[in-house]
């Protein structure tokens, strides 16, 4: 009986590593940045997260969408839009002031100890830690937790849906 065997698309999706598929380059931010300018580098640059350095270049942290979870605009104090609070919904329910909040600096918000691979991880490996932590960005690292890319559950889409179109 002839076994049969995988499909060459499949076997090279799955020789892929983080390095074939990473996003470079990656956009980092310095643990002393405030959230509201964190705030506006995600929108701006159309981005949902980023790794968090400290002064020699080190991922100490990654600030993502979900540790926002909602941003709120209350009500303005005034008509004028620059009287509007910007406010932070916390993931137990309470309504932080941003704007008065003595440590507004992303630091304080930031997810320590990120979940990071290096730029030689298989795709499936990647994939793996991705849902076992529920989540959907790996930092690729280099020596010292130098981040040179991010792989994204995009990414990983699209070597999959590259891999189907080949075979």
């Amino acid at each position: 009986m002839k076994t049969a065997s995988k499909p060459t698309s499949t076997r090279r999706l799955l020789a892929l590593t983080a390095a074939d598929v990473m996003t470079v380059p990656v956009m980092t931010i310095p643990q002393d940045t405030s959230i509201q300018e964190a705030a506006r580098l995600f929108s701006e640059s159309h981005i949902t997260g980023a790794p968090v350095v400290d002064e020699a270049g080190r991922c100490v942290g990654v600030l993502s969408s979900s540790d926002f979870v909602t941003w709120a605009k209350k009500g303005a104090k005034t008509a004028q839009a620059q009287d509007k609070v910007t406010c932070f919904i916390a993931p137990w329910g309470e309504m932080i002031d941003i704007e008065d909040s003595a440590d507004d600096q992303i630091r304080y918000y930031m997810t320590t100890r990120p979940v990071s691979v290096a730029p030689g991880t298989p795709l499936g490996e990647i994939a793996q830690k991705m849902a076992d932590a529920h989540i959907h960005r790996i930092l690729v690292v280099v020596e010292q937790d130098r981040p040179i890319g991010i792989v994204t559950s995009t990414d990983i889409l699209n070597a999959v849906g590259r891999a189907a179109r080949t075979r």
